[in-house]
Parts: structure tokens; sequence; C-alpha cells
């Protein structure tokens, strides 16, 4: 990710309300300076199978 703080799951399409098994992030996500494709941090997340997230920055 570009900037360093705190990210939050916005959206999940494994979500049970969209027929999934619930797989995802509930808690807030926080960059680390671990440097990752060519972005200067990165976060731990969990990737859900053939699911889509979106996750946005606070603040």
């Amino acid at each position: 990710v570009p900037e360093p703080g705190a990210y939050r799951e916005v959206f999940n399409s494994d979500r049970p309300e969209y027929g999934g098994s619930g797989h995802g992030n509930p808690e807030c996500l926080w960059a680390e300076p671990i440097p990752w494709s060519d972005r200067p941090y990165s976060i731990r997340l969990t990737l859900p199978p053939l699911a889509v997230i979106v996750i946005k920055r606070e603040g």
C-alpha cells in the first residue's frame, strides 16, 4: 500500500449476505513498513477464495 496507517475492509463478496462463507477481515488492518510490489508499505489480510474485497485507508 502507498501510505502507513489503518485500513478497513469496506466490501467483501464472501460475506454471508451475498451467499458467501463469511471469511474476511473484520478487524482494522495496519500497514507495516515492509515494501512489497514497488510500494513502501504492506498489510496482512485474509483473501477469501473466489471473492472480491475492497479496503479503504482510515482518516
